[in-house]
């Protein structure tokens, strides 16, 4: 794809201006969508991704080209970064490397990674203060190729419900595709292991209540292409899903959105777009607003992974 030769433009955010080169280079090729675009895409939604974001490593996934090139993954932050811009920096033990990552406080940050291309936003799920103990947790509802969203739909309510009688409040959004995730905000007193383990026992209960619907079954080729997968795995060390707001790097610029459980038995993930979602926000705020007023106790799913004999493999990465 060509170079846009348009000028550059600044954007202030919160007392910081962010330089935004060729601002019309086409990002989405099928809508139209530009960097500027994007660029006031997350400044429209700000608070609500700074929140999903706030002082956790962050994987970029970045386009230069646009859609139509080359994805590009990277940890570290370049040389050349505004004197303003934190980083955490994380370590990789069975390579003997270490990362300084983008560790976002503001909006600013994340409009200087949109500049730098970023579309995605990948987040670890634990902080620069201890980045060894995770203080989220993740239940990834993912479908297999054949699952119809009725199952999804289906194996969510479940899973709220086995919430509910842990006394856990869990907080749904859109996966950008086809599937939902729910968060659930830990004391971070555990490590990647001991939060795997218990998110496998979580996703056994799911599986017993919906034997039909559900499996965890770890090898992708064992699996009823037909069900909905509760990857579990998604709690490793190093392991990183898209945030809430950010957009997916695909054709139809859709988002992963915060939801609240009575939409789901209704809503279309594909309604979530660059295009919809600002408006849904400001009508309605972060429908994830509350998920830090309370870290809840990861005991009782671990009693169930002791008994049923659960274990799952080291983290170090």
């Amino acid at each position: 794809m060509a170079a846009s030769k348009s000028p550059a433009v600044v954007v202030e955010a919160g007392g910081y201006e962010v330089r935004v080169s060729n601002p019309d280079r086409v990002y989405f090729p099928v809508l139209g969508l530009t960097k500027l675009d994007l660029v006031h895409y997350y400044l429209a939604v700000g608070d609500g991704i700074v929140r999903a974001l706030r002082e956790r490593p962050c994987m970029l996934h970045r386009f230069p080209d646009g859609l139509a090139g080359e994805k590009v993954h990277q940890k570290r932050v370049p040389h050349g970064a505004p004197p303003w811009l934190e980083t955490v920096r994380v370590s990789f033990p069975r390579y003997s490397r270490h990362a300084d990552e983008l560790c976002v406080t503001k909006t600013a940050d994340v409009l200087w990674a949109v500049q730098m291309s970023t579309v995605e936003f990948h987040p670890w799920n634990s902080r620069r203060a201890d980045t060894e103990k995770p203080d989220e947790w993740r239940i990834d509802l993912d479908p297999m190729p054949d699952c119809p969203f009725d199952r999804v739909r289906r194996v969510a309510a479940v899973a709220h419900e086995v919430l509910d009688e842990l006394g856990i409040t869990g907080y749904p959004k859109t996966s950008g595709g086809r599937g939902l995730h729910v968060y659930v905000r830990i004391a971070p007193r555990w490590g990647f292991a001991d939060v795997r383990r218990a998110a496998l026992a979580f996703a056994r209960e799911v599986e017993r209540r919906a034997p039909a619907d559900v499996t965890t079954t770890w090898w992708r080729r064992d699996r009823d292409p037909a069900a909905l997968f509760v990857d579990y795995n998604q709690n490793a060390r190093d392991h990183t899903i898209a945030s809430a707001y950010s957009v997916r790097g695909v054709p139809e610029a859709t988002v992963s959105a915060p939801v609240d459980w009575a939409e789901i038995a209704d809503l279309d993930p594909r309604d979530f777009t660059v295009r919809t979602v600002p408006e849904r926000f400001a009508a309605r705020g972060d429908l994830h607003a509350g998920i830090d007023d309370t870290a809840h106790s990861l005991e009782t799913l671990l009693e169930w992974a002791e008994r049923d004999g659960l274990d799952v493999p080291d983290d170090a990465s």
